[in-house]
């Protein structure tokens, strides 16, 4: 994969992997299994792809001191597409959540379950014996609560049977969309900070990225810049409203705006609106809405966010049949079909009555306000979050070099998680100031939290 920023940075290098920013401090984990990076510069962070075995550049067998003979580690082997992304920051920072015992509000997955009548429905799908292979692209009853959903919330109605595919998660929606409908050269604009599958899923495909970077205070899309970077190369934009890690939403303008270039340009439009339902000062537009942009756009989504089920693996695109021939191309050879009685139960799930998704507003608010007030009592610079269940704040007001340096510290001194957003950045410089607190938890937990960060929390 090619990349391009359109940022100007003397001396700039771009990251190495989402591990590689963590390496270093994960030898209290690992050992000697982890190999130490070169460091980058003055910024603080590794420039090596660390592996996580030990290399040894002899190919023989040693012997130990019992004259026993011990099979040297091999390196680990990954195609060069994939090497620099390794070990994700999510499973790194649990690691380090478990190790020290460390409230996780790293990761984006509830401590608490789904609603009963959607497990229910799914245990019920077992009994009834719908455990055997599915439609490639659906179950029939699913696929039709995804358009009854869909038309609900945009007003557009379309077809279960051409124009939804059901696939597993919406990381497997992304990777279908982007294997089935980018070739290798292509040309796709990302919006950094940017949820960290996207960028690995471009890799695999041979994309050439551009990337546009939202800054704080309100992650605005920067309009004279995005003009001067899409064009007639471009085939793709891929939008995440809303926004993972900033909590930010497009706007209607923001919106408007890139829907004009991408008609003046023939350009698609890949969204990810897994958080559609967890806004809180405005209201999500899908872009697939916006005029003329339906027959473009791929929108993708899921289950595991509204309804707490992350580990169900439930997504789904919709597209215009024409697009959705790529996407079902894709799909049919990565896992061909998604869990049976699963999706048997999110169809349950997707008609849920409007009074399921108030409460699930109310209850997500109140979580916000203890975590974004926690967090300011502490002393950090709380960054709006309009929508998802992330907030971003900065960190320097506590005098750790970088982001990394900071949740360090922040584990281990505080026992704390937060995630460094310089892994969702190609130029780590643009994320060292910022970290992201989760506030998908209960609310003991997310109170438990803020009080360990005002008694050890020091600003300096």
């Amino acid at each position: 994969m090619q990349v391009q920023c359109t940022w100007t940075c003397p001396g700039m290098r771009f990251r190495q992997s989402t591990v590689l920013y963590f390496s270093k401090h994960l030898r209290s984990i690992h050992g000697d299994s982890v190999r130490r990076g070169r460091e980058r510069g003055s910024s603080g962070y590794p420039s090596s792809v660390a592996t996580m075995s030990a290399v040894s550049t002899e190919k023989d067998a040693v012997s130990t001191h019992n004259g026993s003979t011990q099979k040297t580690p091999q390196p680990l082997q990954v195609a060069k597409r994939l090497e620099k992304f390794k070990t994700t920051i999510f499973t790194q920072m649990s690691s380090l959540a478990i190790k020290h015992g460390a409230i996780n509000l790293g990761q984006g997955f509830p401590n608490f379950d789904g609603p009963e009548f959607v497990k229910e429905a799914a245990i019920q799908a077992i009994r009834d014996g719908k455990n055997q292979y599915a439609r490639g692209y659906g179950v029939p009853d699913l696929n039709n609560a995804i358009v009854e959903r869909f038309k609900k919330d945009t007003g557009l109605l379309v077809d279960p049977e051409k124009e939804v595919t059901v696939t597993s998660g919406c990381t497997e929606a992304i990777a279908a969309t982007i294997l089935g409908l980018i070739n290798p050269g292509d040309e796709v604009i990302l919006f950094a900070p940017f949820y960290d599958s996207y960028e690995a899923t471009l890799s695999m495909a041979g994309a050439y990225v551009k990337c546009i970077t939202l800054r704080p205070p309100d992650f605005a899309v920067p309009i004279n810049e995005l003009k001067s970077t899409i064009s007639k190369n471009t085939r793709a934009i891929l939008i995440n409203t809303p926004h993972n890690p900033t909590g930010k939403m497009f706007t209607r303008e923001e919106l408007n705006t890139i829907a004009s270039l991408c008609i003046e340009n023939d350009v698609l439009v890949f969204t990810d609106e897994v958080y559609d339902k967890l806004t809180f000062e405005m209201e999500h537009i899908s872009m697939a809405s916006l005029p003329g942009m339906y027959e473009r756009t791929v929108t993708m989504n899921s289950l595991g966010k509204t309804f707490s089920l992350t580990g169900w693996k439930i997504g789904w695109a919709i597209a215009p049949p024409h697009l959705t021939w790529g996407v079902r191309q894709a799909h049919s050879f990565l896992t061909f079909a998604t869990c049976t009685p699963m999706q048997w139960a999110a169809s349950v799930a997707l008609r849920a009555p409007d009074s399921y998704y108030v409460e699930l507003k109310r209850d997500y608010s109140a979580k916000k306000a203890i975590l974004v007030e926690g967090l300011k009592a502490v002393g950090f610079k709380v960054f709006p979050s309009s929508g998802t269940y992330f907030v971003v704040v900065d960190h320097t007001p506590f005098g750790l070099e970088n982001d990394v340096a900071f949740c360090e510290y922040l584990i281990k001194e505080v026992g704390v998680v937060a995630i460094p957003t310089s892994v969702f950045y190609l130029n780590p410089e643009d994320g060292k100031n910022l970290v992201r607190f989760t506030f998908c938890k209960d609310e003991g937990t997310l109170k438990a939290a803020v009080e360990r960060m005002k008694e050890k929390l020091m600003r300096k």
